[in-house]
């Protein structure tokens, strides 16, 4: 695989490590010590019991070191989380432009990276700081891009599809892996049937008749996976999109205007939607006083009759 260059300045140390084109030490405690083995240390026990458990102290003596030795390798506990998510992460899945169409190409890559989430829930304790900087996660998002390779898709477009399967992935392991912790903290194995009862005795149909209706309907114990009907659906806008042959509009992010017209334009939309956003709030206190007006003389006409 070919290494990135230094010809623009000296690289972060923990990005240099992971591409591998950082300087060995001179010298170590013993030569079993090395980076990967400091690395894969630190992913047990971040495994075990989690992120913030994982120390330079910490990883020094699970290996039988001083913290000092440690940082002959990585001299910085940010370098060592980079390198730790760069392990946890790994490759895409083989085979994968070898699967279907882009559509199974990609959940088959968004099944993926829900399982290294999952399987490493700490990494979802991790800052998002940019763009993927590391071999493993460029990997990644690389395989994204390719699996949308035979497209009419922009290069623009087919990274933000990228971006949104990303996020979809990293928000439903956020979600399922949290279900996991409490039902080990708590003890209860069925979550969603303790929120099920927590909804039916809070939640009223006077105070809140769309949420009350769907509780009723049963969607906390439904057995389908509301994760998965996203993802179809955020797929299936996508198809539509190629479908409707759409490439004239530019990308949300490309200003195609003048800086000072643009912010300017943005200045007035906002205006615009706190005058509306107003108008709503003083409507709804309208209606309010005239709810209770009727309320205060149905009670009235009740005491008198």
């Amino acid at each position: 695989m070919d290494q990135p260059g230094e010809e623009e300045g000296e690289l972060p140390r923990g990005i240099a490590l992971a591409w591998g084109v950082a300087a060995s030490p001179q010298r170590g405690p013993k030569r079993e010590m090395s980076v990967e083995r400091i690395v894969e240390a630190a992913v047990e026990l971040a495994d075990a019991e989690g992120l913030a458990a994982v120390s330079m102290a910490a990883v020094a003596a699970r290996l039988g070191y001083t913290p000092m030795s440690l940082y002959r390798y990585v001299s910085a506990k940010d370098d060592l989380v980079l390198l730790m998510q760069e392990e946890a992460t790994g490759l895409p899945p083989e085979g994968l432009r070898e699967i279907g169409d882009w559509r199974a190409r990609l959940e088959a890559l968004h099944r993926a990276m829900l399982h290294v989430h999952l399987a490493h829930p700490w990494m979802l304790e991790i800052p998002i700081e940019g763009s993927p900087t590391t071999p493993n996660s460029a990997a990644w998002m690389d395989a994204g891009l390719a699996a949308l390779g035979g497209t009419a898709l922009t290069q623009a477009e087919r990274l933000s599809v990228m971006l949104a399967i990303t996020g979809h992935a990293r928000w439903s392991a956020s979600v399922l892996a949290s279900y996991v912790r409490m039902a080990r903290e708590t003890g209860v194995a069925d979550i969603a049937r303790r929120e099920d009862e927590l909804f039916r005795r809070l939640i009223t149909a006077d105070g809140y008749p769309a949420l009350r209706a769907a509780v009723d309907a049963g969607v906390f114990l439904e057995a389908s996976d509301p994760f998965a009907f996203g993802l179809a659906r955020l797929l299936d806008g996508v198809a539509a999109y190629l479908a409707s042959g759409a490439r004239d509009a530019p990308a949300p992010w490309v200003e195609t205007e003048a800086p000072a017209v643009a912010a300017d334009r943005r200045v007035r939309e906002a205006r615009k939607a706190v005058r509306a956003a107003e108008k709503v709030l003083r409507e709804t206190r309208r209606a309010e006083r005239q709810i209770v007006r009727e309320a205060q003389e149905r009670a009235r006409r009740a005491s008198e009759g």
